[in-house]
């Protein structure tokens, strides 16, 4: 499988696939990298398209950047990647996971997406914040006076974050979805999932014993298969 290093203003990248019309746009989660959207690839790409995954802000090659992984800087550079796959491709998908799935959500409302496909996606990040700071006993008041609050786990409660998320909420989405998401992801729960599918008409496929990162032999073998059942042939 071809894979070419490139850079689109600046965020590095990989093109993956011989030339075609057809495209995914690949947008991976939290401590994840543009690397591991090869197996994501080898079965798009033999169905016909090509593929381009790039890093997020502090992640990959960025990891030492002073450009922090927020929800502004995130949607800005998928908007950026966006338009270079505009400029390229006419006939455009998507494929995200996790957080990447969110900042898809706020950069691609009205992008001319042919089709979506979500894995385990943060689709209601106000609430999410919200049970974080419920989990750590964090008020709004104390939250928007500190600014910042570091937890036990690692994450930072970031209070400019979270206004941002409440400013920017999800009101259309037109890009026909499919979700594969597990019954054991701690990050969104099974009503969130269900609600947006109601409100944008996406289909879901719940695994059981799924977890928000699908790692496991079983978990990836559902995986590959919910992927080859989804990315049709050109």
């Amino acid at each position: 499988m071809i894979s070419t290093p490139i850079t689109i203003s600046g965020i590095p990248a990989i093109l993956w696939g011989g030339k075609s019309d057809g495209i995914y746009i690949c947008v991976h989660g939290k401590l994840s990298r543009k690397e591991n959207a090869r197996g994501f690839a080898e079965i798009a790409t033999r169905r016909g398209y090509q593929v381009v995954s790039f890093d997020l802000p502090e992640h990959g090659e960025r990891t030492s950047s002073d450009y922090p992984c927020t929800v502004r800087n995130g949607v800005h550079d998928l908007t950026t990647i966006g338009e270079y796959v505009r400029e390229n491709w006419t006939d455009i998908h998507l494929f995200a996971e996790s957080l990447g799935a969110y900042f898809s959500l706020l950069a691609y409302p009205g992008y001319p997406l042919r089709s979506c496909l979500f894995l385990s996606p943060i689709l209601d990040m106000e609430r999410l914040i919200k049970n974080m700071m419920h989990w750590y006993g964090v008020s709004e008041e104390t939250l928007e006076k500190k600014g910042k609050i570091p937890t036990p786990l690692g994450e930072t409660l970031d209070w400019e974050y979270y206004s941002y998320v409440r400013e920017n909420p999800i009101v259309r989405w037109d890009a026909p979805t499919a979700i594969l998401y597990g019954t054991d992801d701690k990050l969104t729960e099974r009503d969130v999932i269900d609600t947006f599918s109601r409100r944008f008409a996406g289909e879901v496929t719940v695994m059981q014993n799924g977890e928000h990162y699908f790692h496991t032999e079983e978990q990836l073998a559902v995986l590959r298969q919910w992927l080859e059942t989804h990315i049709q042939n050109r």
